[in-house]
């Protein structure tokens, strides 16, 4: 934030941003997802990890928090408390047995995520 407005770290984001827009018709719809990023895991694992569950969901007809808990319950992500722990507070190799938890499901109902 800059201002109080949202900036690009790269101009090369700002320029994919901006060609998207310019892409976008009238009535498209777009769905949007932004996590702040607060353990050591990665950007790319946590956006493979969602729009995995994304796809997933919309196979099985799941909501997407209903499998993110059964993608979490799979992976044993818990916190010292027993509740499922958040995408954004796994470490790298968490978010990996997740990514591999997702993929493993979609593979028993033959739909490959890979």
């Amino acid at each position: 934030m800059e201002e109080g407005k949202l900036v690009f770290k790269r101009e090369i984001d700002k320029l994919k941003y901006d060609l998207f827009v310019k892409n976008l018709k009238e009535d498209d719809v777009i769905e949007v997802t932004y996590q702040e990023q607060t353990a050591d895991g990665t950007l790319a694992q946590l956006a493979k990890v969602h729009a995995c569950i994304g796809e997933l969901s919309k196979f099985l007809g799941y909501d997407k928090e209903e499998l993110k808990a059964i993608v979490k319950h799979k992976a044993q992500l818990y916190t010292n408390d027993g509740e499922y722990k958040s995408f954004k507070d796994c470490s790298k190799e968490e978010l990996s047995l997740a990514i591999e938890a997702v993929i493993t499901i979609g593979e028993a109902v033959d739909f490959p995520l890979v």
